[in-house]
């Protein structure tokens, strides 16, 4: 089972090979490690990366946790 973002409005979706945990934590903290991103040399872990791009492109949407089997 896979887990990742939906936008209601758009009708989006994607699902970054990770938990569910770990994406529902970045929703949360978005503002953090948007901050985070800027100060570290080595680059963030991919499916951050494509978890803030989905958010950042949705900002404002209502965007929900989903799974696909």
């Amino acid at each position: 089972m896979q887990f990742g973002y939906h936008c209601e409005e758009c009708e989006e979706a994607i699902f970054p090979l990770t938990t569910r945990t770990e994406l529902q934590w970045l929703k949360n903290r978005r503002h953090v490690v948007e901050e985070v991103a800027k100060h570290v040399s080595g680059g963030l872990d991919t499916w951050i990366v494509e978890g803030l791009d989905f958010l950042d492109k949705h900002d404002g949407h209502s965007v929900v946790l989903t799974q696909r089997r």
